[in-house]
């Protein structure tokens, strides 16, 4: 009789040992679960709840199968993130990884000048890199945020955000970015990082995110 949570378990571990269940952060040394293992479980797991409707040998191969496209995916991140963060760094970008999502923090100071929705010039170089990155992980989807501190209208803050995040997807798309991969919007102030009670937490939620992801 078909068992699921011992096919899942099974697939799971097969998949581990294929893809190593650990790795170092390089930054603090810590030991944790590589992203190739994660995505390789949660694929797993998932497409084996859908094959145990049929049971026996198409839910075994489900579970295998589809962790197998899971660790995929976490490679393909896991190899684009590292391209990323070699190319911007130095340049005040920050690169924060969450499952299989990439998100480019990018602040204020090296975006835009105060109330204007022209890119700086300084900033080209950044975005030039990223299509960069961009057109050799071409299966990614490209989410583009803009956000402001809570200085002035919210109308106003709502369109700042929304033309600076239309800005860049303009010039990713020059760049050679499929319009098909991106989306933007603004998002004005109402998704701060920092708190707007001070000049320096007003300055860090001035920025543009760019959110890349798995499609």
């Amino acid at each position: 009789m078909f068992n699921f949570r011992t096919t899942v378990a099974s697939s799971v571990l097969f998949l581990m040992f294929l893809t190593g269940c650990q790795t170092a952060d390089p930054y603090t040394g810590e030991k944790k679960a590589s992203n190739v293992t994660k995505g390789a479980a949660i694929g797993a797991v998932l497409c084996g709840l859908i094959g145990s409707r049929k049971g026996g040998k198409q839910a075994r191969n489900a579970a295998l199968g589809c962790g197998l496209i899971g660790a995929g995916i976490g490679a393909y991140m896991d190899s684009q993130e590292k391209e990323l963060r070699k190319s911007l760094e130095g340049t005040g970008v920050g690169v924060k990884r969450e499952g299989d999502t990439i998100n480019l923090i990018m602040p204020g100071n090296i975006t835009f000048a105060t109330n204007r929705s022209n890119i700086q010039p300084s900033f080209f170089s950044v975005l030039n890199s990223v299509a960069k990155v961009f057109a050799e992980y071409d299966k990614t989807a490209v989410e583009i945020q803009g956000h402001t501190d809570s200085t002035g209208s919210l109308s106003y803050n709502l369109e700042l955000s929304e033309n600076r995040a239309l800005k860049v997807a303009n010039y990713l798309v020059e760049q050679g970015v499929s319009k098909t991969r991106i989306i933007h919007f603004g998002k004005g102030p109402m998704k701060p990082i920092a708190t707007n009670d001070s000049s320096e937490g007003r300055a860090q939620n001035r920025r543009v995110e760019i959110r890349i992801k798995a499609m």
